[in-house]
């Protein structure tokens, strides 16, 4: 019963928090009266609360703060909904494995029906790994093992490759690219604007289906994704994606290149 929401970004440019999906944000944690919220992506907990609770308060649902509470895996464990909030992934993978909940969480939200929802960080680490997040390395979570809701990474924030820029850095294909010669996994860029939803199917079978949707707000883009994967070409995606829930990932699997 795995039921989560991964936004690419929590704010869309001129926009306040969530406001761009506050229609599926509802339809998500209907019938939840609390939503558990994991700020430890930010330093400063209190006020990130502060920043998150309009959106929710905005679709009849009241939030409360992990860092509130005495024992968060327990908390996790009698909740109904869990939102992890955006920020440093390293930092987040920190907290969550400080605390002991990457497996709680798993646990909660395919066994326990707990309804997840992220954005950027927080949506990274429902993946089986945090190696595809875009942050710098501030803190040192004990493993880079995460959530793992889907078998595939994500990248959010996706940016595609602006021709005319004379920068000379890798491009996120680039660094993406980087990644898939080491680690023989699909990894889905999320463009701003965008969301993974995963939804039980009701059919008694236990099987999820994955949508992407959402409209992407970068000038010039051709949909809300795009699908890398060893060995092919890059391509957008959009809709249903249930079919990326099938794949094995397989992870330190470094390409050899024969020599010269």
């Amino acid at each position: 019963m795995t039921n989560a929401l991964l936004f690419s970004n929590s704010t869309n440019h001129g926009g306040t928090y969530l406001g761009h999906a506050l229609d599926v944000l509802e339809e998500h944690y209907a019938g939840v009266g609390e939503v558990l919220f994991a700020p430890w992506a930010l330093a400063d907990h209190d006020g990130y609360m502060e920043r998150v609770a309009p959106a929710f308060r905005a679709v009849g649902t009241t939030v409360r703060g992990l860092h509130t509470v005495t024992d968060p895996s327990a908390a996790i464990r009698d909740a109904g909904g869990l939102y992890v909030g955006g920020g440093n992934t390293f930092r987040l993978a920190s907290a969550l494995h400080r605390h002991g909940l990457v497996d709680t969480i798993r646990h909660a939200v395919v066994d326990g029906g707990l309804r997840y929802g992220g954005a950027s960080a927080g949506t990274v680490v429902a993946a089986p790994t945090m190696r595809t997040t875009n942050d710098m390395p501030i803190a040192e979570p004990p493993s880079f093992r995460t959530i793992g809701l889907v078998p595939f990474q994500i990248n959010p924030h996706y940016l595609d490759a602006d021709p005319t820029s004379t920068h000379a850095g890798e491009t996120r294909e680039q660094r993406l690219a980087e990644f898939l010669e080491q680690n023989d996994v699909a990894v889905v860029g999320l463009r701003e604007g965008t969301w993974l939803r995963l939804r039980s199917r009701g059919d008694g079978e236990g099987s999820v289906s994955a949508t992407i949707g959402g409209a992407a707000v970068s000038a010039g883009t051709r949909g809300p994704a795009v699908l890398l994967e060893r060995g092919r070409p890059v391509r957008e995606v959009h809709g249903d994606v249930s079919e990326l829930l099938e794949l094995t990932p397989q992870y330190d699997r470094a390409v050899s290149i024969a020599a010269g």
